[in-house]
């Protein structure tokens, strides 16, 4: 089915895009909740005539853009997370952490805009800022412990004085529980 999207649809494509989708997709999701129109003949000639006559305010939005996309630029993330011996974290990181971690650099963007792999182990990540279907910034995030990572001591052999004890330990008889019979089930 071809479809024409009224909107922006996360995942799918941007604004006045001709996409290609599956049947069920366009005519149980995205025609009724208005994201998309089908794309006969006349809504593709209407649709072009639009993008003419709207082309320098297309060109105001990017710009506006790339001006917001330029703050992103150079920005690296560092969150802490809990994490288990093995390097692992609880839980995972991902967009919403990201996005409270810019707003405490007095950066501000949608949760919606970002794309990211969560993380569920120590290591570099990359996050996607989508400010425009041609402007993209990709923002380096490092996940790292709360805690400095403390591995458990070694177990050490006994010094010899202990291992002679131990031996007289283990001589001393020990008490038997007393064995108890079970009673025969009544039928």
């Amino acid at each position: 089915m071809k479809i024409i999207l009224k909107k922006d649809v996360p995942g799918l494509g941007y604004k006045d895009e001709v996409l290609t989708v599956k049947d069920g997709y366009g005519r149980n999701y995205l025609l009724p909740q208005c994201l998309a129109v089908l794309a006969t003949e006349k809504a593709v000639k209407q649709l072009n005539e639009e993008l003419k006559q709207r082309a320098h305010k297309i060109a105001k939005i990017k710009a506006d853009a790339e001006t917001r996309a330029a703050a992103f630029q150079g920005v690296s993330l560092q969150i802490k997370a809990k994490v288990s011996e093995g390097r692992n974290i609880y839980g995972s990181v991902g967009p919403k952490e990201i996005v409270a971690a810019l707003a405490e650099k007095g950066l501000d963007i949608d949760v919606k805009m970002l794309t990211m792999k969560a993380a569920k182990a120590l290591g570099t990540y990359e996050a996607v800022a989508h400010f425009h279907r041609e402007v993209n910034v990709t923002i380096p995030v490092e996940v790292v412990s709360e805690e400095p990572i403390v591995k458990a001591p070694k177990a050490t052999p006994a010094p010899a004085a202990e291992a002679e004890e131990a031996p007289a330990a283990e001589e001393a008889p020990a008490e038997e529980a007393p064995a108890t019979e079970e009673a025969p089930a009544a039928e």
